[in-house]
């Protein structure tokens, strides 16, 4: 009889087991994180609210000029993508030049100067003419690279995460709701260093538009408000070292400027 009931007891507190472990940590009443993380966010030009970021995702070579000189055929290679953390976010306030630290590990940093779009919406296979509904808006960008490791790794096929996903890796300048400039596809986008212009080109000369990487990033994730596209860069990124001042252009846009420390 002793056996039976404690057969009994271990049965019932197995199932009571059972049905707290499928009970989400966070439905339980009461539950808290153990602590605060921050939200990363972006300021909006001319407004007093936040953009909150998601995700940061980024095209590689997406202009014909700039994936030459990375080895790359531009006529053959479909679009890929990589992703930063949303921590490696550094923002830029407009007429300032932020000191931006130069990275640990690497002797070759580089510079690529990009368009950055925000999304406000998203969802899964986004047709290329709808994609655009999904913008909040867009700002100017630097997807900085510790281009040695990156190289590195990729002479190794291993991912090159380290090269490119790192703190201060991913610079913007405070967005421009796409209800005051509009979904920009031609105009010029540069990149200067100490006064002498190193990257010049058209954003009319992107292999995919903005448009087309939405419908093709939303094949293979669902993206969602908060997420952020590096749109690529053009040709003649390079190294710079500590004491370079970048000035980072695109038409229609402010300027943005940081300093290598």
């Amino acid at each position: 009889m002793a056996e039976i009931d404690r057969r009994s007891v271990l049965a019932a507190g197995a199932v009571a087991l059972a049905g707290t472990a499928a009970t989400p940590a966070a439905a339980q009443s009461g539950a808290k994180t153990v602590f605060e993380v921050a939200q990363v966010t972006i300021p909006i030009e001319g407004q007093n609210e936040m953009f909150p970021v998601r995700r940061i995702y980024c095209i590689g070579r997406n202009y014909a000029a700039h994936a030459i000189e990375r080895g790359s055929d531009p006529n053959r290679e479909p679009p890929f993508f990589f992703q930063k953390p949303t921590d490696a976010i550094q923002n830029v306030k407009i007429g300032t030049v932020a000191d931006h630290p130069y990275p640990s590990l690497t002797q070759n940093y580089h510079h690529e100067v990009e368009l950055v779009a925000a999304l406000k919406s998203g969802g899964t296979n986004i047709p290329p003419e709808k994609a655009l509904d999904c913008v909040f808006g867009y700002t100017v960008g630097l997807d900085m690279t510790r281009r040695d490791l990156q190289n590195q790794m990729a002479s190794m096929k291993k991912p090159w995460e380290i090269g490119k996903s790192f703190d201060h890796a991913a610079v913007l300048g405070p967005l421009q709701p796409a209800a005051k400039v509009g979904h920009p596809t031609k105009g010029e986008i540069s990149l200067a260093i100490n006064g002498k212009v190193r990257q010049d080109s058209d954003l009319s000369k992107m292999i995919w538009s903005v448009a087309e990487q939405i419908s093709k990033l939303s094949e293979a994730f669902e993206l969602k408000a908060g997420d952020i596209i590096y749109s690529g860069t053009p040709e003649n990124v390079g190294p710079v070292v500590k004491g370079d001042v970048l000035l980072a252009k695109i038409a229609g846009f402010p300027d943005m400027s940081i300093k290598i420390v």
